[in-house]
């Protein structure tokens, strides 16, 4: 075992120095420091260099992505420099198809614009059926590619224009004889009315879109002429124009529509022709439902053939001899008067024709008898002259109340008979102006009242004046506008009238549609009554109609300034229309109502079908939180 020893840790025998021994420690330790600093040198010099090839690298691939996307960008402007060139509008050129900075692509507005012209061009084809045209079996099919149209529709919002714009080609197409009273008006009031048409559009597209159930498509065919019936009621108050264009109206020659009018009125009759146009939508358009389709034309057939068969016509009681005096058209400062003297003229060739009434048209004298007695003696010396009584129509101040009344005043052989009918229902426009305060501006582009006309306040039973002891006729008057009305007929037959007169002038509308369509309708009151009806007109078109709808003899029309004599058979029947009223509205009514609370609980929808789940509500980052 070696020990160690002190004197500086040397062993017995070391001779070496103990300065010498410090300098060689030292040395040792400089030579140690001195490598390694070398390997630290040579670390950092090897670091250096790999840092060095790294930054190299690194600007090398800079660079050549900087290379790149130059070469990208300048690609990129090459081609819009292209585009740009291409784009240049050039005098030769048609109109850019593709897409529009900021806006729709164009294919996209273009068939936007293109199916809002459809619509209102589908919403103009029932006037066909209307006269002067009269293809009364157009009326049938008229409605299939609106029909057709909104069942496409892509959405309710799309649904609901095509029904406005439908609505307004419709307003437009059949009064469009209104222009020159409304003037710049018209297309506002069309508007108007076509929002009409928007919940019927939207009932459309819920029952025939897509390919409907067995229930639903059933449910179209009563629900969808009920909705046009509830536009049709709603359109028919005074103020939005009346019942003009009803789409019955148009059957006003159809035996079958007409039997069908004295049991629910022309109400009865457009839920028939809007219910054969649904039968043919779905037959067109759903090949799955034809059986339904079939179903309904048959259903509609049956129904009109069994009005045409089943329901008879009015029992004759007796006959009236009613005389039609038309002066004709004069115009100028003196055509009043001149007028009235042509009326004189053609009463007067009456004489000894054993007449029961002389008819004169609307506004055939221009003072009041009361107030005029020269008027008065003129008027009463014809009621002796021709033996019967006459019935004029005075559009004049009246001298014992202020404002102007349109009156049919009778007068017979002994003078004025005191019997008098103001009119109740005036035009819009024509004959006063809604809300003349603000739209009073219309009365200096157009046609419109100067001037608004006042109102009768009750309907009146008019009774001729009786030969020997037995009683006159009583005669229920009603002037121009007023015979559009289905309700206004059937009081004046309910209170006794067995004589409807209608005292009319449409020489603002001579060269239109008008003059038919009004002499038309008279048609469809005297089948709703069963009543015989006589129209004069001041210009035509002038007509008489059985109580079964059934014209009398020819028109006069409105070339004509002559008189027509016709004998009107006379019936005591009470027809279902007088008896139950608008029955078919309060139906359609109950109709729309039933299936719209149907398809709210879902029973229209297909066996096995369920309502669509609204979708859970989640927080932020869970499962079922959707996009995130």
């Amino acid at each position: 075992m070696r020990i160690p020893f002190v004197n500086g840790g040397r062993e017995p025998g070391d001779r070496r120095q103990p300065g010498r021994d410090q300098d060689h420690a030292q040395e040792r330790a400089r030579e140690q420091s001195r490598a390694e600093d070398q390997r630290a040198h040579d670390r950092d010099r090897d670091g250096g260099e790999e840092q060095s090839h790294a930054e190299d690298r690194d600007r090398d691939r800079d660079r050549d992505q900087d290379r790149d996307r130059d070469q990208d960008q300048d690609q990129d402007r090459d081609r819009d420099r292209d585009r740009d060139r291409d784009r240049r509008p050039d005098p030769t050129d048609p109109p850019p198809r593709g897409p529009v900075r900021g806006s729709a692509p164009w294919p996209a507005r273009r068939r936007a614009a293109g199916r809002s012209l459809l619509a209102v061009g589908c919403g103009a084809l029932p006037a066909l059926a209307f006269p002067a045209l009269g293809l009364w079996w157009w009326a049938y099919l008229a409605l299939v590619p609106w029909l057709l149209l909104i069942r496409t529709a892509p959405g309710p919002r799309r649904a609901a224009l095509d029904g406005w714009l439908g609505g307004i080609g419709f307003v437009l197409a059949v009064h469009h004889w209104l222009l020159p009273s409304l003037h710049v008006f018209f297309l506002p009031v069309a508007a108007l009315l076509g929002l009409l048409w928007l919940p019927w559009a939207w009932l459309v597209r819920s029952l025939l879109g897509g390919v409907p159930s067995v229930p639903r498509a059933a449910a179209a065919l009563i629900a969808v002429p009920s909705g046009w019936l509830l536009i049709e009621l709603v359109r028919s108050w005074e103020g939005l124009g009346g019942p003009w264009g009803l789409l019955g109206a148009s059957q006003w020659e159809v035996p079958a529509a007409l039997r069908l009018a004295s049991i629910g009125g022309v109400w009865l009759v457009s839920l028939l022709v809007v219910a054969a146009n649904t039968a043919v939508a779905l037959l067109v358009a759903a090949p799955g439902l034809r059986a339904v389709g079939v179903a309904g034309i048959a259903a509609c057939a049956l129904v009109a053939g069994t009005a045409a068969w089943g329901v008879g016509s009015p029992r004759e009681s007796g006959t009236v001899r009613v005389a039609l005096v038309q002066p004709g058209v004069f115009d100028g400062s003196e055509g009043a008067e001149r007028r009235f003297d042509r009326a004189e003229e053609l009463t007067r060739s009456l004489a000894g024709q054993d007449l029961d009434l002389v008819l004169w048209g609307e506004s055939g004298v221009s003072a009041d008898p009361a107030g005029r007695p020269d008027i008065a003696a003129r008027l009463s010396s014809l009621a002796r002259e021709v033996g019967a009584p006459l019935l004029v129509n005075v559009d004049a101040r009246r001298t014992d109340r202020p404002g102007i009344f349109k009156s049919a005043v009778l007068f017979g052989p002994a003078g004025f008979t005191g019997q008098r009918y103001d009119k109740m229902r005036l035009v819009p426009f024509g004959e006063y102006v809604p809300a003349r305060g603000v739209l009073g501006w219309v009365t200096s582009v157009g046609k419109a009242a100067d001037e608004d006309r006042r109102r009768g306040t009750t309907p009146v039973v008019m009774t001729l004046p009786g030969t020997g002891d037995g009683p006159g006729l009583p005669i229920g008057p009603l002037i121009c506008f007023e015979s559009a009305f289905p309700d206004m007929s059937r009081h004046l037959v309910r209170d006794g009238a067995a004589l409807l007169v209608v005292q009319s002038a449409t020489s603002t509308f001579q060269d239109s549609w008008a003059p038919d369509q009004h002499a038309s309708l008279a048609a469809l009151r005297a089948a709703e009554t069963g009543r015989p009806v006589a129209h004069a007109t001041l210009t035509g078109v002038s007509a008489a109609y059985g109580p079964d709808g059934r014209r009398i003899g020819p028109v006069l029309g409105t070339d004509a300034s002559a008189v027509a004599v016709r004998e009107l058979p006379l019936s005591d029947t009470t027809t279902a229309y007088v008896r139950w009223g608008d029955w078919p509205l309060y139906l359609a009514l109950v109709v729309v109502g039933a299936v719209s609370a149907a398809e709210g609980s879902g029973a229209l929808r297909r066996p096995g079908s369920a309502p669509r789940a609204r979708r859970a509500r989640t927080a932020r980052g869970s499962a079922g939180h959707r996009g995130r």
